[in-house]
């Protein structure tokens, strides 16, 4: 399909052929809404996710999937070509790059703000070129040689996410003492790499890593303290989406419920993030996670 056509179904008409838009000016970061908790849509153009792993297999399937959801209200698109599920195998930045930076492209020339989601700071150098304005990057307490000086040069956002170990190892890495407290250090550790790189504070956002070196308990002792990110004086992104410990937590029959069986539950976390004043929330199911912000906004203010 065009990459500048909306999904079928989507827009003022109803015509199963696409309908192509114009292309609109490049957003900006600092036109997202102030007044409410910013929307993340999910976009893996992966086989191998763990919730929606192959679903946009192809470029234009993934770009018709990032227009649905930018049509629908999201604020960003976070594209990603690497599984970051525990076990998954490691993907190299040249097809990473294959997957994502036509994606990138033309999500961009239809008026998305676009985030890119990788560790490697090849990839993101060339996602930055296609026009991506965020970084996010859950390589954590390994972050690539050289991310911090791209993002100091580039002034682009960056998503600091707290993460031990990789993909392979990370479960095994799940042992804290108080983990508010040590997710709050470790991130402040990598903070200081990118300051001494000359990344400047309004640019990082935090992101406390819930699945990625954490347990079930300690997702839920996270999101139960998440306010304590506050200390770190920057944006916190929340990222609970169809994960691991929601599963357990629908769990019927002592089978855990499927990652689509999880968007209520998702959404649940964004209206209690939302109501407490967090920055963003990362989800697969845009339309649900929009309405609970709304509503959160409209309480609190």
């Amino acid at each position: 399909m065009d990459s500048l056509a909306a999904a079928p179904g989507t827009g003022p008409a109803t015509n199963p052929l696409p309908i192509l838009r114009k292309p609109r000016a490049a957003a900006r970061f600092e036109d997202l809404p102030a007044d409410r908790t910013v929307v993340m849509g999910i976009l893996n153009v992966t086989p191998d996710s763990f919730s929606d792993g192959g679903k946009h297999p192809t470029a234009d399937t993934a770009i018709a999937h990032g227009l649905r959801m930018f049509y629908a209200g999201a604020d960003i698109i976070d594209v990603g070509g690497e599984s970051t599920r525990p076990g998954a195998e490691s993907v190299n930045p040249e097809e990473e790059q294959r997957r994502v930076l036509p994606v990138i492209q033309a999500l961009v020339k239809a008026g998305a703000l676009v985030s890119v989601d990788t560790i490697h700071t090849s990839t993101a150098a060339a996602a930055i070129d296609a026009g991506a304005a965020i970084i996010n990057d859950v390589s954590g307490l390994t972050i690539e040689p050289g991310m911090a000086e791209l993002i100091a040069a580039s002034k682009v956002k960056y998503i600091l996410t707290h993460r031990r170990g990789d993909a392979e190892t990370m479960d095994s890495l799940a042992e804290y003492g108080n983990v508010v407290d040590e997710v709050v250090e470790e991130l402040k550790g990598v903070r200081g790499k990118l300051y001494a790189a000359g990344v400047a504070p309004e640019q990082i956002i935090v992101d406390p890593g819930l699945g990625f070196s954490k347990n079930e308990a300690q997702n839920w002792e996270l999101l139960k303290h998440v306010g304590k990110l506050d200390a770190l004086g920057h944006p916190i992104l929340v990222g609970a989406s169809r994960k691991r410990f929601l599963g357990s937590l629908l769990a019927v029959a002592g089978k855990a419920a499927a990652p689509e069986e999880r968007d209520h539950a998702t959404a649940a976390i964004t209206a209690i993030s939302a109501a407490r004043g967090i920055w963003g929330v990362r989800v697969h199911d845009v339309g649900p996670s929009l309405d609970a912000v709304k509503v959160a906004a409209r309480v609190r203010h």
